[in-house]
C-alpha cells in the first residue's frame, strides 16, 4: 500500500519516520514542493490549489492513503482534499499538540510560524483544548525556512529568539509546525530545564496506521522511499541527513526515485 505524504518541505519528515518505524514493509512517496515553498505566507487559495494537485497526482501515482504532515495544509486545505478524493481515502491532518500539552501543564506556549500563531484555526484549538491551561501563542519567525535550508545559525537564532518571549513559567511548548520536532535538542537547550516538548508526529502516524488499517486492504508494500518535488522526481534534499527522521527515511544513497 502506498502512503503519500504532503508538504512544502522538511516537515513530512518526523511522521515519515515514525511511518516508517512502525510499518517499515509501507511503500511511502513523499511529496516536498520547493518550487512553492513556504505556504505559510501564500494566500488559502493558492495553497488549497496547491495541496489538491499534489494528491491528485498520489492518486495517479496508486496512493491510497494521503498525510498532510503540515499545519498550513491541513488548516487550508484539509477538506478541500476530503471533498476531491471521497469517503474512501483516509487523509489524515495534523493538530498541534495543544490538549495532552494542556492537560499537563499549567501554562503552554505553542510555537508555531507567525501565519498560524495568528490563525482563527490555533485560536479555536486552544479555546477547544486548553481546558484550565494558561495557553499563549509564540510566533517562530523563520523557523521552518532555516530548517528547510539547514541554515544552522538562522535556526539557532530563530530558537533564541521565540525562546526569549516564551513567558518565564511556561511549563510546556507545544511544537505547532512540523518542521520544529526536527530541532528537538536546540530548542530544549533553550528553554528552562523543566520545559515539556508536545509535538504530533507519532500521533498523526498511529492515525495513519489505524485508519489504513481499516480499509481492510492488504498493506504490505516492498518499503520503498518515492520523493516526487514539486511533481519532479528527485530525493529529499542534501540537508535532510541531518535529522535523524531524514536518515531513518534514508536520506542518503538508498532513497529511491522514480516518476
Amino acid at each position: 500500500m502506498i502512503v503519500s505524504l504532503i508538504d512544502s518541505g522538511l516537515g513530512l519528515l518526523p511522521t515519515g519516520a515514525w511511518l516508517r518505524t512502525l510499518r517499515p514493509d509501507l511503500d511511502l512517496l513523499l511529496q516536498t514542493d520547493p518550487d512553492g515553498a513556504p505556504w505559510g505566507p501564500k494566500p488559502e487559495s493558492w495553497v488549497v490549489d496547491r495541496v489538491l494537485e499534489a494528491a491528485r497526482r498520489a492518486l495517479r501515482l496508486g496512493a491510497e492513503v494521503l498525510v498532510l504532515p503540515c499545519n498550513t495544509a491541513s488548516v487550508t486545505a484539509l477538506e478541500h482534499v476530503r471533498a476531491e478524493v471521497g469517503p474512501e481515502v483516509p487523509v489524515i491532518g495534523t493538530v498541534p499538540a495543544i490538549k495532552p500539552a494542556a492537560a499537563v501543564c499549567r501554562t503552554v506556549a505553542v510555537w508555531a510560524t507567525a501565519a498560524t500563531t495568528a490563525s482563527r484555526y490555533q485560536a479555536d484549538l486552544i479555546a477547544r483544548f486548553g481546558g484550565d491551561a494558561e495557553v499563549i501563542g509564540v510566533a517562530c519567525h523563520g523557523l521552518a525556512d532555516a530548517i528547510d535550508h539547514g541554515d544552522l545559525p538562522a535556526i539557532a537564532a530563530a530558537i533564541e529568539s521565540a525562546a526569549a518571549r516564551t513567558p518565564p513559567e511556561t511549563e510546556g511548548v507545544v511544537l505547532g509546525c512540523t518542521h520544529y520536532p526536527l530541532v528537538t535538542e536546540s530548542i530544549l537547550a533553550a528553554l528552562p530545564d523543566r520545559v515539556r516538548l508536545f509535538d504530533s508526529a507519532e500521533a498523526v502516524a498511529a492515525q495513519t496506521l489505524r485508519r489504513m488499517d481499516a480499509l481492510g486492504r492488504p498493506t504490505a508494500g516492498t518499503g520503498t522511499v518515492t520523493v516526487l518535488n514539486s511533481g519532479r522526481p528527485g530525493a529529499l534534499p542534501p540537508g535532510a541527513a541531518a535529522f535523524e527522521s531524514g536518515r531513518v527515511l534514508g536520506a542518503t544513497a538508498d532513497v529511491v526515485a522514480r516518476g
